[in-house]
């Protein structure tokens, strides 16, 4: 097997928890979602954090958890949208696991994502149009790239095939 850890970058919407959970069932590995480790660590929401502490705290916070989850193997970590666009974050995963970018395309983002004030950098779409062109030559550092818009099941059989080959 390549690694036994990965770590699923890529945009927001991209499905990276849910391809995460199921990801993880098939190895018989522990999963975790930084964004959600993030929510309980700090008794607030995503949209609260990025408030009043902003953008830039979130990210130190990401390669804070990031550094934690180091020492834990056989484990598969569900990203946010803008880890791996973070250079340090970058380099903590490209030492300790396999990164898959599940690769999204912006129509997709749009149809998933409801401007409900969950996520702060979904509300103004032109913005996140320009973010989701920015990030992607981060994500394209990744060891593998897999289109997204496809089903659960095809993106964790295609992780799991590359994962042995």
């Amino acid at each position: 097997m390549k690694s036994d850890k990965i770590y699923l970058v890529g945009f927001m919407g991209a499905g990276k928890s849910t391809v995460a959970r199921a990801l993880a069932r098939r190895l018989g590995w522990s999963v975790e979602d930084l964004d959600e480790l993030i929510e309980t660590q700090e008794q607030r929401t995503i949209a609260e954090i990025f408030a009043t502490d902003g953008e830039v705290e979130f990210h130190k916070m990401e390669r804070t958890l990031l550094q934690k989850l180091r020492p834990r193997r056989h484990l598969v970590v569900a990203t946010g949208g803008g880890a791996f666009a973070d250079s340090a974050s970058q380099a903590l995963i490209a030492r300790d696991g396999a990164s898959v970018w599940l690769d999204v395309s912006f129509e997709t983002v749009v149809e998933r994502l409801p401007s409900d004030g969950k996520r702060p950098l979904a509300e103004d779409r032109t913005t996140m149009q320009a973010l989701w062109h920015a990030r992607r030559p981060a994500y394209s550092l990744a060891q593998l790239q897999l289109p997204a818009d496809r089903s659960i099941d095809d993106l964790v059989a295609d992780i799991l095939s590359w994962l042995e080959s």
